[in-house]
């Protein structure tokens, strides 16, 4: 595969190190999944997909198809996905998928470039579970459409033991519809997360966050833009990085609100924590707006944790690792608070507090 890299020198790709993918491109896969019964959260709908391909004998497809997506972006990375992937269609009046819909992303070694649609009809609702574990390097497209009134909610977990995971959503959104988006970066590859959600119609609300923790020479970067397209639109972005050792997380957050959507309301929250000082953490809010009936508002912060709190718990024999572990847990907490399902946002949960115990 002959690959066309963005560089460090076009803004949008600064933080970024893709130096490792032209390497894993070529890398031979061995097709190997070990047992992946500790992923699965729920008893619903899943599709069990390894190195690209989905293994029909670990799945249920439910509510999905298999096959050739009508897909495609000019995304860098996301350019790379063709071929077959999954499509979720909910059409006005059908039936709710029953329960969360979980995909589990397995990579043994090389890359695997897939696409994906999610089409949400005129107050349709679907919830979905992704999670990303192996060693390789998973790519991936996701086009979202959401028309009137349609509600979705993600929950996506960034566990590769190596390699790198890139993921880009390309969202629409119709008059009231809600897209709901929380990720949790805590494995132990580095990764890049983009999207560009569109809130076409007026009403719409999107919320698009969630937490990365990196560690070692980790790199977890995070680009994101809402554009609000049409009045009365409501856009959250709250974001929360924790970086150890000589780890790096990023964060790029933008918000575009059009001439016409007069009363939106866009809030941006982005906050690092450097659990040592040899770690990086950037975080960049953005907003562009060109109404003038509006409510929007950014911010963002990088610090340590609070000394006196840790010593207020240790003398009341807390061991040290220990109270970092509860105050850094409490520092992620409103970011993975907003899953909608409880059997997936207990799994994120003590998904990042493992990670956190881990923490020396």
């Amino acid at each position: 595969m002959s690959l066309s890299l963005p560089s460090t020198h076009q803004e949008a790709w600064r933080w970024s190190d893709l130096s490792g993918l032209e390497t894993l491109a070529v890398a031979p896969a061995t097709g190997a999944a070990a047992d992946l019964d500790s992923h699965w959260i729920g008893d619903g709908p899943r599709l069990l997909f390894v190195d690209g391909r989905l293994d029909e004998t670990r799945s249920r497809l439910g509510p999905v198809a298999v096959g050739p997506v009508e897909a495609s972006s000019t995304h860098p990375l996301a350019k790379l996905t063709t071929g077959a992937g999954w499509t979720l269609a909910v059409h006005k009046d059908g039936a709710t998928p029953p329960g969360a819909i979980e995909i589990v992303h397995v990579a043994t070694g090389g890359a695997s470039h897939v696409p994906a649609r999610i089409v949400l009809a005129e107050d349709a609702q679907a919830s979905l579970i992704e999670t990303y574990v192996g060693d390789g390097w998973a790519n991936r497209l996701t086009r979202i459409e959401l028309g009137r009134s349609a509600r979705l909610m993600r929950a996506i977990r960034i566990s590769q033991g190596s390699g790198f995971t890139s993921l880009r959503d390309e969202v629409r959104l119709g008059a009231g519809a809600s897209l709901i988006t929380t990720l949790l970066g805590a494995g132990a590859g580095s990764s890049r997360i983009d999207a560009h959600i569109a809130l076409d119609g007026p009403g719409a609300f999107a919320e698009h966050g969630g937490a990365l923790l990196a560690r070692d020479s980790q790199r977890h970067d995070a680009a994101i833009v809402v554009h609000h397209a049409a009045p009365e639109g409501t856009s959250r972005q709250l974001w929360r990085a924790v970086a150890d050792d000589q780890a790096t997380a990023s964060m790029a957050a933008r918000v575009e609100v059009a001439r016409d959507a007069q009363k939106t309301d866009g809030e941006q929250s982005l906050r690092g924590l450097m659990l040592k000082r040899t770690a990086t953490i950037n975080l960049k809010p953005e907003l562009e707006i060109f109404a003038d009936d509006v409510k929007c508002a950014h911010g963002a912060t990088v610090g340590e944790l609070d000394s006196q709190a840790l010593f207020y718990m240790t003398s009341r024999g807390i061991t040290p690792d220990r109270a970092r572990a509860l105050l850094t847990q409490a520092f992620i907490a409103d970011a993975l608070s907003r899953i909608g399902d409880e059997g997936a946002r207990e799994a994120f949960q003590a998904q990042a507090e493992t990670w956190l115990e881990g923490h020396r």
